[in-house]
């Protein structure tokens, strides 16, 4: 599966599918919760795989991609319910990483970029 969807095409998806069940969204707070319960199922999974805590056998075999699409799914939810556009969120949070972080990290050099 090699698909690639823009954040309107993400939107609309989730929206298309939520629109179909007569409960819609959960309010904010559910939201938030939801959105905890998947960054912690996302923390276990990397425990799992990079941590010292291997999986039960009884366990899922879940991975960190299932995880990182499930809080995909949440955050697209959450987005949809109180009418934010992710794509202009993401620009907002961007620009403010790439004005205030800018001198934070040490950059590459142009040797460094040519090793890669």
């Amino acid at each position: 599966m090699n698909t690639a969807y823009t954040t309107k095409e993400i939107q609309a998806r989730v929206d298309a599918y939520i629109s179909q069940f007569k409960e819609g969204y959960f309010s904010p707070l559910s939201m938030l919760a939801r959105m905890t319960e998947e960054v912690g199922e996302l923390a276990r999974e990397v425990n799992h795989t990079y941590g010292e805590k291997p999986k039960k056998a009884s366990e899922d075999a879940n991975t960190i991609e299932d995880e990182l699409g499930d809080i995909i799914f949440v955050m697209t939810c959450f987005a949809n319910s109180l009418n934010i556009d992710l794509s202009e969120a993401f620009e907002k949070s961007m620009t403010k990483f790439e004005t205030r972080d800018k001198d934070r990290w040490t950059k590459k050099t142009q040797e460094d970029l040519h090793n890669d």
